[in-house]
């Protein structure tokens, strides 16, 4: 509906309809709707000269159908069937088409629709009737082949043309009218469902989405590295029993195996509610398995992965699970047609389910190493967004969907600014894991209308610098490639598009992330066996005579243990207390920065604005200002982490970081000292440890732990993931049963008068809304901001608390490496002849055997890359 196309004639004449002196901007699509539908019904019950009870019954049971009780348009109902009747409108076609003038094509079809059901309502449809639903239809440029279909379906008749039924069935599909109101899309599904079924093709066999055999390529070379190290291991522990080799290199090669084992790859999809995420993820699985509504549904996490059985299992936010069935799945999965349409949002922040994951041996593209989660809606309730803001921490790969009849609207360009930032660590050039999908492009009738739509999306793309890489934008018809999947009908040109967009996101997923992932794993290894060599090389030394620990290099090595252990327990005690004089720093700058904020608040909304009117959408537009509110909360809580918390943690972190580097620094020293005197190579092994051990390079090349500081509040740091501003909008939304509930409750107990139909000075009106909102959400913060403060120490305290674990684990992998000097040693002091020849043979399989698990490394590197 384009609302831009709105005549002066119009606004006259909805002002006469509903008693109200209006402006253009106050005449909303549900209110024009209603106006052209009230003055339908109208007429078809007047056409015979007759009104029949079962006419009246029919049109009551319409608006109430239609018109939730609590939905403000409900009001204005009966003045505007009072209007039109009185005034017979029903009769001035010029009026009609006023009315209806910016409608679709859709849209003016879904309005006789219903005409005709109204005609029905008596059990017959009138000549008369019909002739003024066929007038009227004329006049809006409504094919005559509908009508048919649409008298024959409301008559119970047989439909010979099936053509024009699957086409009725997609230009009313509710999917069309998700852009405008919940009004639209509950009247498509009420005309669908009385339609006969749409015609479906039969077929023996369903088409596969794709092969997935660059994936199966890359599965097969991570078992392969992973086969890899458990021959490794094996080796390892071997050289450990014997008192050869350290205990630390098998514990590192179980790290990258266990790494290996876990799943590959997450892929999220995301976007605003309803634009058909869960029919792709259908569509991506080749089976109906996520629950598909005209409404937002997705109302918890659901991870959809491969396992050896079809199961669902429930995990709730207390630890407990439990396994459910495919039933009770698709309840779980979604939220009550109440709780989407926005009456009862405390439903979702009094879930006490924290994700749902199904399993199933069937899904090609889960067996290959991929988990799907299909996420809540962003944007349309605030609830479901912070949801889906924790899922962006963990993803490979996010999958954005907007509409195509009306792609990136102002909120989703936000909304993808957002996922940039998130995904991209901050930086300013466009996130390569992003892949834009412009869904329901199969309703575009008209080539100009596909090519405008392909050009606003690419433009707005590259000129915002949103997104990198190539094939990233796609534009498909998920629900059709679904049907072509379930059909088998291979030759479908949407399902071509749509494997075209999942042949990029395979692309994507092995390329510019498997293969990086092999080659991260690869090296690790590579560094173990370099240590295991050092080590054996260190053993062959002793067994020659050429490497002797005596007395007096034991002793200092006892010394060394203990001043490792002793400078250890220092960065204990000085990361505790440089911890706490960061808490009292930021308890400081919090009650100074608490100061203003009412004030700073305040003033930010002035800049608040909604598409929703204060007459008829009076619940949204608070709703859109109480999101609004949570918002500039959330961004005043970043900003104040990330200038002056950051800046606290960088000083104080800073002085940890330097003692551990000079630490660090000492003990390599030591470690150089004893191998100028001995000829051996601590050195050398301690650096592979480090490195192996995925340290950050903690002492090594000079770039020492303090090179990471630069993370901190960034999105791969100690403070990334959600940012302290996302502690703020859990604490506003999910304490008790929210902000945005308790908000719309008092307006509507204490304000409501104020701010009801009769008062039209606007700018007043939404002032004291404004207000209002600022005033309750501040007391909602209130009541939160000393939980909310919590966790923000708990993240300061998580800072030191990994800083000084980080160096305990440097620490212990260089004891290790003492007590292995020590160890081989002591084994050495023991041997006769004979055994130290057995031993040196020993040591010549095990080197052949390192040497072949690093060429079996490197054929599969070769063959990855090829």
């Amino acid at each position: 509906m384009d609302t831009s196309l709105i005549s002066s004639q119009t606004v006259e004449l909805i002002s006469r309809l509903t008693g109200q002196n209006l402006r253009k901007e106050d005449i909303t699509p549900p209110v024009l709707f209603l106006a052209g539908l009230i003055t339908v019904l109208l007429g078809v019950i007047h056409a015979d000269g007759t009104v029949s009870a079962e006419e009246t019954q029919r049109l009551r049971t319409t608006f109430t159908e239609l018109i939730p009780a609590n939905n403000n348009l409900r009001p204005l109902v009966m003045p505007m069937v009072k209007s039109v009747r009185e005034q017979q409108v029903y009769k001035k076609l010029t009026a009609l088409l006023a009315l209806t003038a910016c409608f679709s094509e859709e849209e003016k079809l879904l309005l006789i629709s219903f005409g005709y059901q109204m005609s029905a309502a008596d059990g017959t449809i009138d000549k008369r009737e019909k002739e003024y639903l066929t007038i009227v239809a004329n006049k809006l440029g409504i094919a005559g082949r509908f009508l048919t279909v649409l008298e024959a379906s409301f008559s119970s008749q047989a439909i010979s043309d099936t053509a024009a039924l699957t086409e009725l069935h997609s230009l009313l599909d509710p999917a069309q009218f998700q852009s405008l109101d919940s009004m639209f899309v509950r009247a498509a599904s009420h005309i669908i469902g009385h339609l006969p079924a749409k015609p479906k093709y039969k077929t023996n066999q369903k088409l596969s989405v794709s092969s997935y055999q660059e994936l199966k390529k890359f599965q097969l070379y991570r078992q392969q590295l992973d086969a890899v190290c458990g021959k490794l291991y094996l080796t390892l522990q071997d050289g450990s029993e014997r008192n050869v080799l350290s205990p630390t290199l098998a514990e590192e090669v179980t790290k990258v195996s266990q790494r290996l084992q876990s799943p590959c790859f997450r892929v999220a999809v995301v976007g605003e509610f309803s634009k058909g995420k869960s029919t792709l993820l259908n569509a991506l699985l080749g089976e109906e398995i996520q629950p598909v509504r005209d409404i937002p549904c997705s109302g918890n996490v659901t991870i959809l992965k491969y396992g050896s059985q079809r199961r669902v299992i429930c995990r709730y936010k207390n630890g407990l699970e439990e396994e459910i069935s495919p039933a009770q799945y698709q309840e779980k999965a979604s939220i009550s047609e109440e709780a989407a349409y926005g009456s009862y949002a405390e439903e979702i922040a009094k879930s006490e389910i924290a994700e749902i994951v199904f399993e199933h041996p069937e899904l090609e593209l889960c067996r290959n190493g991929v988990e799907i989660i299909d996420s809540p809606g962003l944007n349309e309730q605030a609830e479901r967004t912070l949801i889906t803001q924790q899922v962006l921490k963990t993803t490979d790969a996010v999958i954005f969907l907007t509409h195509a009849q009306n792609a990136l609207t102002e909120k989703e360009r936000e909304l993808l600014l957002y996922l940039k930032k998130e995904l991209n660590y901050g930086n300013k050039e466009g996130a390569g894991n992003i892949f834009m999908v412009v869904n329901f492009f199969d309703l575009l009738r008209r080539e100009e209308s596909r090519q405008q739509v392909r050009k606003r999306v690419e433009t707005i793309v590259k000129s915002q610098n949103l997104i990198a890489g190539e094939n990233r934008i796609h534009f498909i018809s998920a629900q059709s490639a679904l049907e072509a999947i379930l059909e088998g009908n291979e030759n479908d040109d949407y399902l071509k598009y749509f494997q075209g967009f999942t042949d990029s996101i395979e692309k994507f997923l092995t390329v510019e992330r498997g293969a990086i992932a092999l080659r991260q794993s690869a090296a690790g290894i590579k560094q173990i066996i370099d240590t295991g060599c050092e080590e054996l090389n260190q053993w062959e030394e002793m067994l020659e005579g050429k490497l002797t620990v005596d007395q007096g290099d034991k002793q200092k090595i006892f010394e060394q243990m203990a001043e490792v252990s002793g400078r250890e327990v220092k960065i204990r005690f000085l990361a505790n207390e440089l911890m706490e004089q960061s808490l009292e720093e930021a308890i400081e700058s919090w009650h100074k920065w608490a100061e203003g904020l009412g004030q700073r608040l305040g003033s930010k909304s002035h800049r608040w604005t909604s598409g929703h009117n204060h007459i008829w959408s009076q619940n949204k537009l608070i709703k859109d200002y109480s999101n609004q509110f949570v918002l500039d909360m959330t961004k005043e809580i970043e900003d104040w982490a990330s200038q002056k918390v950051k800046a606290i943690l960088q000083q104080n972190v800073a002085v940890l970081n330097n003692q551990i580097n000079e630490d660090i620094y000492a003990i390599r020293l030591e470690f150089q000292n004893f191998d100028k005197q001995l000829s051996s190579n601590l050195v050398s092994q301690f650096n592979n440890l480090a490195i192996a051990g995925d340290l950050g390079g903690i002492g090594i090349g000079g770039s020492g732990i303090a090179s990471s500081i630069s993370d901190i509040g960034g999105p791969g740091g100690y403070l990334g993931g959600l940012g302290l501003g996302g502690l703020v909008a859990a604490g506003l939304l999910f304490g008790g049963v929210g902000i945005i509930p308790i908000i719309l409750g008092a307006l509507a107990a204490g304000g409501g008068g104020a701010f009801g139909l009769g008062m039209l000075d606007v700018d007043g009106i939404h002032n004291q809304i404004k207000e209002k909102v600022c005033e309750l959400g501040f007391e909602k913060f209130g009541e939160s901001a000393e939980s909310i403060f919590e966790k923000v120490q708990e993240r300061v305290i998580a800072v030191f608390n990994d800083r000084a674990d980080a160096n305990s684990d440097a620490m212990s992998k260089a004891i290790s490496l003492w007590e292995n000097l020590l160890e081989q040693q002591e084994k050495r002091d023991h041997q006769n002849q004979a055994e130290c020849e057995a031993e040196k043979v020993w040591l010549a399989d095990k080197r052949r055997e390192l040497e072949q698990v690093q060429n079996q490394i490197q054929t599969i590197l070769n063959q990855s890359a090829g």
